[in-house]
């Protein structure tokens, strides 16, 4: 098994959105802010090598949105999955699946790209993309709160072409040799938590939006995006009891600076960030 780091690129998001009720007295000193409140935020994609299979977990924002949409959201330093999957020797047409925790613009809007004629096609010629049935009829019907993030162009093309496939919503069904699957439904409805079990007994939880970055990890800083956020602060209780082991560690996609650490316990039993981790350390 290996694992690599794919970093596709950085946008901005309102500060009071991504730390909801928490004053921005608080998380200003963890991550400040520009002129207009917008903090920056990373998009970290992983790569799995499991067996024959070669499986990238979300794709970032890609590169077919408008001006109109770059301007509201700010997306830069733009990383190309050509350039990315070339200094690991790889290419797209190597990537055999593609799992997407959930359809936000800023998680699916990579998994389709202009072709040279300026039609929208998958990025990843060969791969199987997979998603649940539960999300797919939620982002294709979206409540008003949450209809910006959900962009059909990002996802049903996916399915008009026949690459996308539905995983049953089965709590740790088995993805592949060392991936199994949570289901979260805080944030948005059945988001897909990847359980990555490694070589050296360790397991790699992949976040998604469920703790976004490190900063997110103290139980009430759940963003004003997710749609059930008492739902939000069970499923991170949950998942603070599964990671405060020693044998469990976070992988953080949006974290500016940190892509992966560890839980630990304070004596009065509260859960807080242990330290920054690399993945060699882990695996």
């Amino acid at each position: 098994m290996k694992l690599h780091i794919i970093e596709t690129g950085k946008f901005k998001l309102d500060g009071g959105a991504m730390f909801g009720v928490v004053p921005k007295r608080m998380w200003q000193k963890l991550h400040p802010a520009d002129d207009d409140n917008l903090c920056t935020w990373q998009m970290r994609c992983l790569l799995v090598e499991d067996g024959n299979r070669k499986i990238l977990i979300d794709t970032g924002v890609g590169k077919k949105q408008d001006e109109r949409f770059r301007k509201h959201f700010y997306p830069h330093d733009d990383i190309l999955f050509d350039d990315a999957l070339r200094n690991i020797g790889l290419n797209k047409s190597d990537i055999t699946d593609v799992l997407l925790t959930h359809f936000h613009f800023d998680h699916v809007g990579g998994a389709l790209e202009f072709d040279q004629t300026g039609n929208i096609v998958p990025t990843f010629p060969n791969a199987k993309y997979w998603t649940n049935q539960v999300h797919y009829d939620w982002a294709f019907e979206p409540n008003a709160r949450e209809a910006a993030s959900f962009l059909k162009e990002n996802f049903v093309p996916l399915n008009s072409a026949g690459v996308l496939h539905f995983i049953d919503v089965e709590e740790g069904i088995r993805f592949s040799d060392h991936i199994t699957l949570s289901f979260v439904y805080g944030h948005t409805e059945a988001m897909m938590i990847p359980y990555i079990s490694l070589p050296s007994g360790n397991t790699l939880i992949y976040c998604a939006d469920l703790i976004p970055s490190h900063h997110h990890i103290p139980l009430p800083y759940i963003m004003a995006y997710d749609m059930r956020p008492l739902e939000s602060l069970k499923e991170k209780q949950i998942l603070h009891e599964k990671a405060s082991d020693g044998k469990h560690f976070l992988f953080f996609e949006h974290d500016l600076d940190v892509a992966c650490g560890s839980l630990t316990r304070t004596e009065s039993g509260k859960t807080v960030f242990g330290e920054s981790m690399k993945l060699s350390d882990i695996v």
